[in-house]
């Protein structure tokens, strides 16, 4: 499994997850990657989201319709700068990931998971039993 301990994150990593912040947009890693694999919590390892349900929104950010397991992902209200939105945090680190909008693809729930890349690990398809993750595989064999 891929984890990282605080004290080996970047400067904006460790803003995202443990100061709440945001990082810019178009100017992130996974913005516009779909390549084929699992998207795992930075801090924990945690499998969070798929490229299955990864879709350009055009917002910036990596936009997810939906999390790969609720019970790992933890929404809280967020009334920071004045609106009011619902921040996702990553259950088993505490970590903040993004917030989730009701503005996604309606024929896949509607939802949009707006995720910070510096929050997210990539984990590759063909990496995925040699990194532990083999029991995903399955998920793309739907």
């Amino acid at each position: 499994m891929i984890k990282k301990d605080k004290n080996e994150l970047t400067d904006m990593e460790y803003l995202v997850t443990q100061e709440n912040g945001t990082e810019p947009p178009f100017q992130n890693e996974y913005w516009n990657h779909f390549d084929k694999g699992i998207y795992v919590d930075k801090i924990s390892g945690k499998p969070l989201f798929t490229s299955e349900e990864k879709f350009h929104s055009d917002c910036g950010w990596p936009s997810f319709s939906k999390a790969l397991n609720d019970e790992d992902i933890v929404e809280l209200v967020d009334k920071s700068f004045g609106m009011v939105r619902t921040e996702v945090r990553a259950d088993d680190s505490n970590s903040h990931l993004g917030h989730v909008f009701n503005d996604g693809p309606r024929e896949s729930g509607g939802l949009r998971y707006c995720i910070n890349s510096a929050a997210v690990q990539f984990i590759p398809y063909d990496k995925l039993e040699e990194l532990g993750y083999g029991d995903l595989i399955s998920h793309f064999e739907k």
